[in-house]
């Protein structure tokens, strides 16, 4: 599925506030008339969207997947939208059977704000030096721990992941910024996004980037970059 993430306290439910999985239990319980839960592919934070969004789920009904797609499109909110529907093993998990991730960054880099992507995109008013920005997101790449690219909030003892590929590109006024992975730790994209900005304005030279990959110290980072600007872009099986 896609949707977008505004309106939502993130995909995981949540008893005090309405989250994108929430939503969607609610429509597909409805059209396979029982209460059903869906596993999602990942957990995405509050106003964070999403342009592939895989989740799974079981059950004893039996439905055309095409008809499972009709249905639940046509109880769900305009914000979320159903792309595709197959049926799978058993032993499949949305989360667990996922092999990579790809998520997408957008920022609007003008001094004037695009009023149509208030949500949408990051609003950066500074021209950026995409050259000097891709430096030190190569450094980025690879298999590294990313303590010091992450929250301090997380309860992971294992901080260590691998980046498959970080590219920065610029259409005009828009900046792109997609980063594939194997996995991703709480606020990792935002936080890289964050140091790229930092090195954009001189606050970190692409230098630097591997001592404060080595130093595990958040604070040695750049900053945690605004929600609305992120996507899962797609997931790979």
């Amino acid at each position: 599925m896609a949707y977008r993430g505004t309106a939502y306290h993130g995909f995981q439910r949540q008893e005090n506030a309405v989250t994108v999985q929430e939503i969607v239990e609610e429509c597909v319980s409805r059209v396979l008339d029982t209460k059903t839960q869906i596993t999602g592919c990942s957990r995405t934070d509050a106003g964070v969207h999403a342009n592939q969004f895989c989740f799974s789920l079981k059950t004893d009904r039996t439905i055309p997947t095409r008809n499972f797609l009709r249905g639940v499109n046509g109880y769900l909110p305009p914000d979320i939208s159903l792309l595709s529907c197959e049926d799978v093993d058993d032993d499949f998990h949305a989360r667990y059977s996922c092999k990579a991730k790809e998520y997408m960054y957008l920022i609007h880099c003008n001094e004037s704000k695009n009023p149509f992507a208030e949500d949408l995109q990051y609003h950066y008013r500074r021209s950026m030096d995409i050259e000097l920005m891709q430096k030190a997101a190569d450094h980025l790449i690879g298999k590294h721990d990313f303590r010091s690219f992450c929250s301090t909030h997380i309860d992971k003892v294992d901080t260590t992941r691998t980046i498959y590929s970080l590219d920065i590109k610029k259409d005009e006024d828009l900046v792109k910024v997609l980063v594939k992975g194997d996995g991703f730790l709480y606020n990792m994209v935002r936080i890289i996004v964050g140091t790229l900005i930092y090195v954009n304005e001189g606050r970190i030279s692409p230098e630097e980037i591997p001592e404060i990959i080595r130093s595990a110290d958040r604070e040695r980072a750049g900053k945690t970059a605004m929600a609305h600007g992120l996507y899962l872009n797609r997931v790979f099986y």
